[in-house]
């Protein structure tokens, strides 16, 4: 007893008197911290300290309140908004024959060019103060979402200026001269903005970028003025073909220090006319045989006046902060959007065809090798849109959210890239025939622009996700690292001091909650709802506590090594953002009247989540440096181990009875997919042919019955059954012809498109003698 009271009273003055706490334990960590700090670059901080932490700061402490997710408003489009979609984007879609466009023309008819400016579908986002829309983040989505199931050459023609561009920079950072002369013209399609970023040796590595400026005086107007003189080579520049505005980005550098006492002040944006002297525009690229502008820009010693630069003289050298910020609110609306397109045409025509298109006497769709396909389709469109609405509704409250706007453009992109290949492998052969009459190609050739661009995916998983959501939403080590850089050791000490305490009974606690949820296997966790939908809330509180406690070790016990270990840190990133991913499902469940038709879709992508979060756990203990460690948190995590499996049979099966039949759920989960009205537009045809066929199904089951009898044969062509019925007297007249019409129809949606001998081949020289 004398012994315990005894160490109980070492540990009060060890922990209790400050004097002897900071000498004993907290410097000698506070050096231990120092050496292992990940090294970071000037762009690094700036990115880390850039944007906003939102929900997933609350996943990330290993405690989420879910009564503030709930509390987060749902995002809707204003009666305006909807009045936009109803017109203006209902008639930009009548406009659109994507075939000619990206086959043919290779680019937008000039009447499209001139309604897309004419009727503010540049100036989304512009303020109408400056003639602009002024919609919200959701509203942006939204349209962009829609045109992109027509023509994904017109939704990124319209995303772009609407996304990372001089619109975007001006507003939040342009100084109020450059507002008036720039956002009335960009609001009226009078100018067309381009901005270039990336170049032959810079692509991800921003801050790696050989273009530069450098500070000096030059002749502009007839006047000696101070200014800067550049120098660039971009590539990869959408809309930079037709670009009448160039937003540049380069180093910018001040050797004769006519600005201040640095010479090199760092990244900085500049917005240039394309008219102006020196300013090249090159040739054009052709992304994935996609018809939208894309091309070079580059410029040798070309003088601009220093007010050019966009926030004036005083944003000098500021330019990474500001792409950064407006990037991680882009990333969050354009390719998440084009994304969730990919889903909502993939579900609504992939349930059609299935049941349109027959072999061995039935649907293709009732085959179970099918219906596993079709059921991902289902259940990642159900998850993408939930992803779509919550993260640009975290836009729209003033949030740039750079963990969660990564975590949705690289899962989002990759969620359409599968189930995009589950439809190509269920259309078949129509998939791959490329026509007129093919609604999934030009999607099919666009899945690998969206998952290369605005951060390639694999750095984007990689390096951002985990890399940034270790520092921005872990609750002590973002403030830990600014105390260890505080150039005051002592007052660094002190801040480090307080800091550690509290990062000690913040790990202290995480580990045993993990061990405690991973014995009775997270029973006791709260949920804030009753029903099938409770139990993936007290789930995903236990595995918020096992990354909380997991990316401690690891950062503990690997430090700066962690940065360079990323198939490590990536499984982590992987685990955040299966978290999100399953938030946003329970969330849009809830927002949409927790409706019982929902509940498989709701299943199938909250079991797949944690199924994902399973398995990169599995992958994280596996490989692990130390054994002894990985397998210690293995045991407290899961110490009857990793429980989680994929949606049931039954699950899928829900879904795709849900996608083979017209219904409201059906509607409700693909209502951005554009459906033609014309007879020969393939999206309307297909829908035609499906509901017909779904009518029919008391006439075709006649059919059946009597070839079940012996009354007609079987294994023949539908419209000889038809005739046979006819002729004698099990169908009517009227009936007959109802069938006769269905089959027509239905014949002509699964058939493919072919070309005339000869029209290809001169198609292709006409383009070639025109080039």
């Amino acid at each position: 007893m004398v012994y315990l009271l005894i160490i109980v009273a070492l540990l009060v003055v060890l922990f209790g008197v400050t004097s002897v706490r900071r000498s004993v334990i907290s410097k000698p960590v506070f050096g231990i911290f120092k050496k292992i700090l990940p090294p970071l670059s000037d762009t690094e901080r700036e990115a880390m300290e850039a944007g906003d932490v939102w929900w997933d700061g609350e996943l990330f402490k290993g405690k989420p309140d879910w009564h503030k997710l709930h509390a987060i408003p749902k995002a809707e489009l204003s009666a305006e908004e909807q009045a936009f979609m109803d017109n203006q984007v209902e008639t930009l879609l009548t406009m659109l024959d994507d075939y000619k466009i990206v086959q043919e023309d290779r680019d937008l008819p000039k009447a499209v060019w001139d309604y897309i400016k004419r009727e503010g579908f540049f100036a989304m986002i512009i303020p109408k103060a400056y003639g602009g829309r002024e919609f919200s983040a959701i509203a942006n989505s939204t349209i962009v979402s829609r045109i992109a199931t027509r023509s994904l050459t017109a939704a990124v023609t319209i995303m772009v200026p609407n996304s990372l561009g001089p619109g975007e920079l001006l507003m939040h950072y342009g100084t109020q001269e450059q507002k008036d002369r720039w956002l009335p013209t960009l609001a009226n399609g009078t100018d067309v903005p381009c901005f270039a970023l990336t170049g032959p040796e810079a692509g991800s590595d921003a801050g790696g970028i050989p273009d530069t400026g450098v500070v000096c005086k030059g002749q502009f107007e007839g006047k000696e003025v101070l200014g800067i003189r550049l120098n660039w080579d971009k590539r990869y520049i959408t809309l930079a073909p037709v670009a009448t505005v160039l937003g540049l980005a380069f180093k910018l550098y001040d050797p004769e220090k006519l600005l201040g006492d640095k010479e090199e002040l760092g990244i900085t944006c500049a917005l240039i006319p394309t008219s102006h002297t020196g300013v090249q525009i090159g040739d054009r690229h052709f992304p994935m045989n996609m018809a939208f502008m894309n091309g070079t820009t580059y410029g040798k010693d070309v003088f601009i006046p220093l007010d050019w630069i966009i926030g004036g003289p005083a944003y000098a050298g500021r330019g990474w902060r500001m792409l950064v910020e407006c990037l991680s609110a882009g990333r969050g609306i354009s390719l998440p959007a084009l994304a969730t397109a990919t889903g909502h045409l993939a579900a609504r025509m992939t349930g059609a065809y299935g049941y349109v298109r027959q072999q061995f006497g039935m649907s293709i769709g009732k085959f179970e090798g099918v219906q596993e396909g079709l059921a991902r389709i289902g259940g990642l469109t159900y998850t993408l849109e939930a992803m779509r609405v919550m993260t640009a509704g975290a836009i729209d409250l003033n949030l740039s959210p750079s963990v969660v706007t990564a975590i949705a453009k690289y899962h989002m992109t990759e969620m359409s890239r599968t189930l995009l290949n589950d439809a190509f492998d269920i259309h078949a052969g129509k998939a791959i025939q490329c026509g007129p009459m093919n609604y999934l190609a030009h999607g099919y050739m666009g899945v690998p622009i969206s998952i290369t661009v605005e951060g390639a995916n694999i750095l984007t998983r990689n390096l951002m996700i985990f890399g940034q959501g270790a520092t921005r939403c872990h609750p002590y080590v973002l403030a830990e690292l600014e105390a260890a850089a505080n150039p005051n050791a002592e007052e660094g000490l002190a801040q480090f001091d307080k800091l550690l305490m509290a990062h000690i009974g913040f790990a202290v606690g995480n580990t045993f909650a993990a061990l405690w949820q991973g014995l009775t296997a997270g029973a006791f966790n709260s949920a804030p709802v009753s029903g099938e939908t409770a139990r993936y809330y007290k789930q995903l509180s236990r595995m918020s506590r096992a990354l909380a406690l997991s990316a401690d070790i690891s950062m503990l016990m690997l430090g700066g090594d962690l940065k360079r270990k990323e198939m490590l840190s990536a499984r982590l990133g992987d685990v955040l953002s299966q978290l999100y991913i399953a938030s946003t499902v329970l969330k849009f469940y809830e927002d949409n009247g927790r409706q019982q038709a929902d509940l498989p879709f709701v299943h199938y992508s909250v079991q797949r989540s944690l199924f994902e979060i399973g398995k990169a756990f599995d992958g994280f203990f596996a490989n692990f440096p130390n054994r002894v460690v990985a397998r210690t948190i293995r045991t407290l995590v899961f110490p009857f181990g990793i429980g989680y499996k994929m949606p049931s049979d039954e699950v899928a099966q829900q879904i795709c009875e849900a996608l083979s039949k017209p219904n409201t759920l059906r509607d409700r989960l693909t209502h951005l997919c554009y459906v033609g009205k014309a007879e020969d537009d393939a999206t309307g045809l297909m829908e035609n042919a499906f509901v017909a066929m779904y009518n029919a199904q008391p006439l075709l089951k006649k059919i059946a019955q009597a070839q079940k009898a012996g009354q007609l044969p079987r294994k023949q062509p539908l419209l000889d059954s038809i005739n046979q019925a006819l002729a004698a007297n099990i169908l009517s007249e009227s009936e007959a012809a109802s069938l006769r019409k269905m089959n027509q129809l239905r014949f002509k949606a699964i058939s493919v498109d072919s070309f005339k001998p000869g029209v290809l081949e001169g198609m292709s020289v006409g383009k070639r003698d025109a080039a």
